[in-house]
């Protein structure tokens, strides 16, 4: 895909519909974008590649784009394969190419492609650091850990675009969801998965870039993967401050369960109904059938989580703790749990759950432990009416 971010600035992405994983984990239906941009000026510098798996299709946005000019400047936001796989390409179809990135990039280049000698055709930049191209230039804002340490951001100056890396990316090819954020439907819900799960652990180092880019006066941003933003900028680096600070976006309950036979199920489906009754904004999911990355975002999403989950082996059921797992990995904290459990001779599903949040930060655990019994029953339900106090008591308070 060539489209014209303005005359001067031209979007050479691709979309990829060839694998059904992102980064073999996290599931795509809608395809992704590897995005990489072109300056045109007195120097022209191509910002960032593609993923091997559309090299062709990239090589030849570039060329078209070129208009067979030659490249002055490859710029390299990140190393990861799935936006530099074309350095070995561009080394040696362009000679006197010169490739700009962070000294730690740089480092890692012959990590990746061993093939590859840069010596005399780099250039390592640092905080601050400017990249003149005529009219246009791009100044250097180092990112590390959003989310690998070489990463850095640029911001080119006539046009005050940010090219922010990882950074604002999202799920899904361009094609289905649009080019840029006046063609695209709902960015948050895409985003919001692609941050937690991606960059959710580094909350702190988003934190600091955020101060860094608050001086700039910004158009566009520019990112790795999903659409150009450019209308209601205020409202992305909003959302982007809640994530990385681990604060609640949305009021509400997260409940979500991991059931052997289903009778966990059952109980986890009664109580999202008991909140539902009492007006509270519940989001559910099977832990044993639905996306955990889905289940993660809406786990930092929501300010209370509610995990049913059935005892295993004198311990927990490998899908609820493969959910906590994943919560830990991401530093998920600032928020209130509340847990039932499942045991037909000695429930163990609850004192597991217990100790692994109380390991996290700031993670509150409500009272009563709901057991369940093999099956749910009418005697069970004063319990989990008990919980289902406990959830809501502090929205009540909000």
């Amino acid at each position: 895909m060539i489209r014209k971010i303005s005359d001067s600035i031209i979007y050479i992405g691709t979309d990829d519909f060839s694998d059904p994983l992102f980064e073999n984990q996290y599931e795509i239906p809608d395809g992704m974008s590897y995005n990489s941009y072109l300056i045109k000026d007195s120097k022209t510098a191509i910002l960032d590649s593609s993923d091997s798996r559309t090299a062709e299709e990239w090589k030849e946005n570039l060329l078209g784009a070129l208009e067979g000019a030659q490249p002055d400047y490859f710029v390299l936001h990140h190393i990861e394969p799935d936006h530099s796989a074309l350095i070995p390409w561009l080394a040696k179809e362009f000679p006197a190419l010169q490739f700009v990135a962070s000294a730690k990039a740089l480092q890692m280049v012959p990590q990746f492609y061993p093939e590859v000698n840069l010596e005399g055709r780099s250039i390592a930049v640092k905080e601050g650091d400017v990249l003149e191209l005529g009219a246009h230039s791009l100044k250097f804002f180092m990112a590390p850990m959003v989310h690998w340490p070489e990463v850095m951001m640029s911001y080119e100056q006539k046009e005050k675009v940010l090219f922010s890396a990882d950074a604002f990316g999202k799920f899904g090819a361009l094609s289905r969801s649009g080019f840029d954020s006046t063609e695209e439907e709902d960015w948050a819900c895409e985003a919001r998965r692609y941050y937690f799960n991606i960059v959710g652990k580094y909350g702190g180092p988003v934190q600091t870039v955020l101060k860094k880019l608050s001086a700039l006066d910004i158009t566009a941003i520019c990112p790795l993967h999903g659409p150009v933003l450019k209308d209601d900028l205020g409202e992305y680096l909003r959302l982007y401050n809640i994530w990385s600070t681990y604060g609640v976006e949305s009021e509400g309950v997260f409940v979500a369960c991991a059931s052997i036979h289903g009778n966990t199920l059952k109980a986890a489906e009664k109580f999202a109904e008991m909140l539902r009754e009492k007006g509270v904004k519940v989001a559910f999911s099977d832990l044993t059938r639905d996306d955990q990355a889905e289940a993660v975002e809406d786990a930092f999403r929501y300010g209370t989580l509610v995990l049913a989950a059935s005892s295993y082996d004198a311990g927990l059921f490998p899908p609820a703790a493969e959910f906590i797992s994943h919560l830990q990995d991401k530093s998920w904290q600032n928020r209130r749990v509340g847990l039932i459990e499942n045991g037909s001779w000695a429930p163990t599903a609850g004192r597991v759950m217990k100790e692994r949040f109380a390991a996290m930060k700031n993670v509150t655990i409500l009272e009563p432990l709901v057991t369940i019994r093999s099956s749910m029953k009418d005697s069970d339900l004063p319990a989990m009416q008990a919980l289902s106090e406990s959830v809501i008591e502090p929205l009540k308070l909000a």
